[in-house]
């Protein structure tokens, strides 16, 4: 059984470690997206460091729907918060490439949430900040990230709970359900998570912690996608030279 409040606890002391030891006046600055990933991430530094020193950064793309739950988490949270809109940089960026070179599908996917980690450290360098990985366990494991984009940050409180896991520790931090139980779009392609993935979180979940999973077809798509996305879990391939 999952004991939601001691991992918490734990999780919690481990964030005032981490800025004990790497930037004892730092803040923790994080992109609010108003989903349970940012959500959670955010009210455990708020619970380890204080709201004064945790920075909420929105990065909307144009017009984004659901803005309204990145609000709400700021205003529940009362932490400080920056929205920066990325669609000009986007733009500026995708109509110098495209005249040189045919981009495809997935680049202009993944360019957004590069640019937004840029945005991140942008504002972390200059507010004395280190920059807060809200990836989870289950993403990670089948690669449902963007390398050098989501993946990227100064420190990763959530990289080895699953979304299950996540979502029992926001109801432990007193988050609003509507922010734990948002249904995860990647706000990106227009679909689900689970969408895009071929399974549930709930499926995948149980998968990684047991081992068990009754679907054959769903189990052969998680190891492969598991096998194809180990590199962006693992440090740069370096080449050592015999001297």
């Amino acid at each position: 059984m999952f004991d939601a409040k001691k991992v918490k606890n734990q999780c919690v002391e481990w964030i005032r470690d981490f800025f004990e030891n790497n930037g004892r006046d730092c803040n923790a600055v994080i992109g609010i997206s108003g989903g349970k990933d940012s959500s959670v991430a955010a009210a455990l530094c708020v619970e380890a460091l204080g709201k004064e020193r945790v920075i909420g950064v929105l990065m909307p793309k144009g017009t984004q729907h659901d803005i309204d739950m990145a609000y709400l988490l700021c205003k529940h949270l009362g932490i400080k918060y920056y929205e920066v809109n990325i669609e000009d940089t986007y733009n500026a960026l995708m109509g110098e490439i495209s005249s040189k070179l045919a981009v495809s599908e997935q680049t202009k996917i993944n360019i957004s949430p590069r640019i937004r980690m840029t945005t991140l450290y942008a504002v972390s360098q200059s507010l004395n900040g280190r920059v807060v990985n809200t990836c989870n366990l289950s993403e990670d494991w089948v690669g449902y990230s963007t390398r050098y984009g989501d993946a990227a940050g100064d420190f990763s409180p959530m990289c080895n709970l699953t979304v299950t896991e996540v979502k029992a520790i926001g109801r432990e931090l007193g988050l609003p359900d509507v922010l734990v139980d948002k249904v995860p779009i990647d706000g990106l392609c227009g679909k689900t998570d689970e969408e895009n993935l071929g399974f549930t979180y709930a499926e995948l979940d149980v998968y990684i912690r047991t081992g068990v999973i009754k679907d054959k077809a769903k189990k052969e798509l998680i190891d492969k996608k598991h096998k194809a996305n180990l590199f962006k879990l693992q440090l740069m391939p370096s080449f050592k030279p015999e001297i």
